[in-house]
């Protein structure tokens, strides 16, 4: 049976191979069928035929749609209000209307109202106030308020960080300025909640697909582009440093000595078995973090924000899809002139 879930990790795995062969294999028409068909009248989307409706849903449908340029009107339509609904009196978004905020529905959420172009119409005060306070004593996230910490939120816990800096970037708030140039004082980073300053890490490229939908967007009638936010630095270059509203090394501290099996791999936290999902999220939260210091993505991090050997440091990749940078460039490229 075909699911959401997995066509999300099929199309990032063929981006991440990256190459022709690999991103021509992506029969889109049949996919834009598919997403079609699991888009509900609520706006939301389902995971499978007759399954559920959530903001899981709705993030791996857009996010799919959105790297192979078929997303249209068709697709987004109603989604934000299903997203909208979802948000919760803590700040956090939940997976469906009515549940607790979740940090990978949040994730989810943020991500998926970026791409359709109506982040503002969420809170995001509320939304920034609940995510810093679920970083744990132990460094690590956790996903839910009262919630043990699991190193899979490293990425989507962390990510909202890098997907927060950007869209502040786009409005003229300026990050805290941490020194004047090759760094400062500090050795660790500080937690520090404030609405007003975005702190994380995020990419110095632009995060929209823009162009036409070509020759599949046109099949579909599509009355008009569906313009995803651009968010990109206008800031100046260099090393310059900005305190992210979170303890950077703490996490990288809990994702190598807590979650990191010393034979390979990664996990949620100690005693608990390594796995596949843990090391992808984990490693992907990695690399968000290191980067959480910088404010021009040109320059590469400083030693002081990688932990341990700089050679701990891993690609950067792009927050809203999960893929490493320049394999997106790559599959960008292929999709916008196909």
């Amino acid at each position: 049976m075909p699911h959401l879930a997995t066509t999300y990790a099929a199309v990032n795995s063929l981006v991440t191979l990256g190459g022709d062969k690999a991103l021509s294999s992506i029969n889109r028409e049949k996919l834009y069928m598919f997403l079609r068909q699991m888009k509900d009248a609520s706006g939301g989307f389902r995971m499978h035929d007759g399954g559920e409706i959530d903001v899981r849903a709705c993030y791996t449908a857009i996010s799919v749609a959105s790297l192979l340029n078929i997303l249209d009107d068709e697709l987004v339509q109603n989604v934000g209000n299903y997203i909208l609904s979802c948000q919760t009196y803590e700040g956090g978004i939940s997976g469906e209307p009515g549940s607790e905020a979740h940090g990978g529905y949040t994730f989810c959420g943020l991500a998926t109202m970026i791409l359709i172009n109506e982040v503002d119409r969420l809170d995001l005060s509320s939304l920034t106030d609940w995510v810093v306070f679920r970083q744990g004593v132990e460094g690590g996230f956790q996903g839910r308020t009262n919630k043990l910490v699991d190193g899979c939120y490293s990425f989507w816990q962390g990510g909202i960080f890098a997907l927060l800096k950007r869209l502040n970037s786009t409005k003229g708030v300026k990050p805290i300025p941490l020194g004047d140039g090759e760094g400062s004082g500090e050795e660790s980073p500080q937690t520090t909640a404030s609405s007003d300053a975005a702190g994380e890490e995020g990419l110095n490229e632009d995060l929209s697909l823009g162009g036409s939908h070509s020759e599949i967007g046109d099949q579909h009638n599509t009355s008009s582009q569906v313009n995803v936010i651009d968010i990109d630095h206008n800031h100046s270059k260099g090393h310059a440093n900005v305190e992210p509203l979170f303890n950077s090394l703490a996490l990288q501290q809990y994702i190598l000595l807590c979650s990191q099996e010393l034979n390979g791999g990664l996990r949620d936290k100690p005693g608990k078995s390594r796995d596949h999902y843990h090391t992808c999220y984990c490693l992907s939260g990695l690399s968000v973090c290191q980067r959480s210091w910088l404010e021009d993505e040109d320059s590469p991090p400083l030693p002081r924000a990688v932990l341990g050997p700089y050679s701990n440091l891993l690609e950067p990749i792009h927050p809203l899809y999960n893929v490493v940078l320049d394999r997106y460039w790559g599959a960008h490229e292929f999709f916008t002139k196909s």
